[in-house]
């Protein structure tokens, strides 16, 4: 039998604010355990929850940012349930009336482009944390996440693989960075992916029995957890057994998917409004304030690129999955503006390549916008070659902040277009090279390239390629 993958997920976005939703407390990352739980966090007696008006605004601003509906009224609602690191017994959640309704999200995937829907995002807050590490037949409480801002996303069930599932995953994690409401950083848990699983016959409309995967924390752990799952599910299908609804983890360290605990029945929050936070009236002006101030938009950029620096979609993609990086590529442009796909081609190329192997972020590039046009201007106007280029763009990188052109005299690295040179240069591998010769002459196309890379070697790549191709391609159809 045929099956269908069928994937929804619920991400756990940390608002960038500096305090926490209810209460004053500090969000830093990386304090001693449970020295940022005050009072309303742990709902000490008389304590009254306060609401974040920046978390507001960051749940709007995502909002707008997928053209979803805004309520208002939004109703905040006491979710009950008890674990250790849960001090109130009740999580301050939305449940009929989130903050944000409906809206979508574009992907990308090899060439093809789908829509994902979102069901709604939510405000809520964190709960604490559960630790083992170093506790003998214990477990440590840490309640300083407790009451930390979070906003909620829920997909609707519409991902049909993993590559889809991690797509729309990277796309809502560069969106919301995009727009500053998080620093989306995944080891420490700013951006967190609960994923849920089921599988059916192909051509079915009914969803099958689902499993939740819990706390997902990187775009790896998500396709692999995915994928081990949907084998599982199936297999037992295809042995004859039945799907039970449950929670699981995926174990790295195992590359598997464990039962955590059992969902055959929905389990009862019993949710009710909070009787200590009043309904959230938004009013449409702060709305539009809001939207006003929007950056532009990760989509609304690549049609732009496509369009005004006539860029693949392909390349319009890779540039704008930060915004960082679309504004390092618009301010290379904007120094060498009829050069924009040589621009694109050594940014994901030379750039990305470096800052991947030496772990950097692009804001932290030794290399900065002005100066690798001013490098790109050189190969442009036949001052250097693209191999030579790649040699002076390494001594930018490693250097102090010289320019393309300081490195190329100070090396002496000027590309020699003087005919007179090339020609003993050609003459010099011609006849060390007879053989090839011949071979050219009698139809064989890559004993061209060969001469052209010797040639190209004996002048330490100074010399200018088009002039070489012409001259040699002259010499030896005489």
């Amino acid at each position: 039998m045929q099956w269908e993958t069928v994937i929804g997920l619920e991400i756990h976005v940390q608002l960038a604010t500096r305090s926490k939703i209810f209460s004053g407390a500090s969000v830093a990352y990386g304090a001693q355990p449970n020295s940022q739980a005050c009072a309303v966090d742990i709902a000490l007696p008389g304590v009254l929850p306060v609401l974040n008006r920046k978390a507001v605004e960051y749940a709007i601003r995502f909002g707008l940012a997928i053209n979803a509906a805004i309520n208002s009224p939004s109703i905040f609602a006491r979710k009950n349930y008890f674990y250790p690191d849960l001090p109130k017994g009740y999580q301050i959640s939305q449940l009929e009336r989130p903050i944000v309704e409906g809206g979508h999200v574009t992907i990308r995937t090899g060439d093809k482009e789908k829509t994902i829907h979102l069901t709604r995002a939510h405000l809520e807050e964190d709960a604490g944390k559960s630790t083992h590490e170093g506790f003998h037949d214990k477990t440590g409480i840490d309640l300083n996440r407790a009451g930390t801002g979070l906003l909620e996303i829920v997909s609707e069930p519409e991902m049909r693989s993993s590559t889809e599932a991690v797509a729309y995953a990277k796309a809502l994690h560069s969106l919301v960075r995009w727009i500053g409401i998080c620093d989306g950083n995944m080891q420490e848990g700013s951006f967190r992916c609960d994923a849920n699983v089921s599988v059916r016959p192909a051509g079915s409309d009914v969803l099958g029995t689902r499993c939740e995967i819990k706390n997902l924390n990187s775009f790896r752990f998500l396709e692999r957890a995915i994928d081990y799952e949907v084998a599982r599910q199936i297999d037992i299908l295809e042995s004859g057994g039945s799907i039970i609804q449950q929670t699981r983890l995926y174990d790295a360290d195992r590359d598997e998917t464990r039962s955590m605990r059992s969902k055959e029945d929905a389990h009862d929050y019993r949710y009710f409004p909070d009787p200590d936070l009043l309904p959230v009236v938004i009013p449409q002006e702060w709305i539009e304030q809001i939207r006003e101030k929007l950056p532009e938009l990760p989509e609304d950029r690549r049609n732009r690129y496509i369009q005004d620096f006539g860029l693949s979609a392909y390349d319009a993609n890779i540039l704008t999955a930060a915004r960082e990086l679309a504004d390092y590529f618009e301010q290379a442009v904007k120094h060498l503006p009829e050069q924009s796909k040589l621009c694109a081609n050594w940014i994901m190329g030379e750039v990305s390549g470096r800052l991947n192997k030496e772990e950097l972020e692009i804001d932290r590039c030794p290399v900065n916008p002005e100066q690798l046009a001013g490098l790109l201007l050189r190969i442009t106007d036949g001052t250097v070659s693209g191999k030579i280029a790649k040699d002076v763009f390494d001594s930018m990188w490693q250097g102090n902040g010289d320019s393309a052109d300081t490195i190329i005299d100070a090396k002496n690295l000027r590309q020699i277009s003087d005919g007179g040179e090339i020609e003993k240069w050609i003459d010099e591998v011609l006849a060390a090279n007879q053989q090839q010769v011949a071979d050219y002459r009698a139809g064989k196309e890559k004993a061209f390239n060969s001469l052209v890379g010797q040639i190209m070697k004996i002048s330490k790549g100074k010399a200018n390629p088009a002039q070489v191709n012409t001259l040699l391609k002259k010499r030896l159809t005489e």
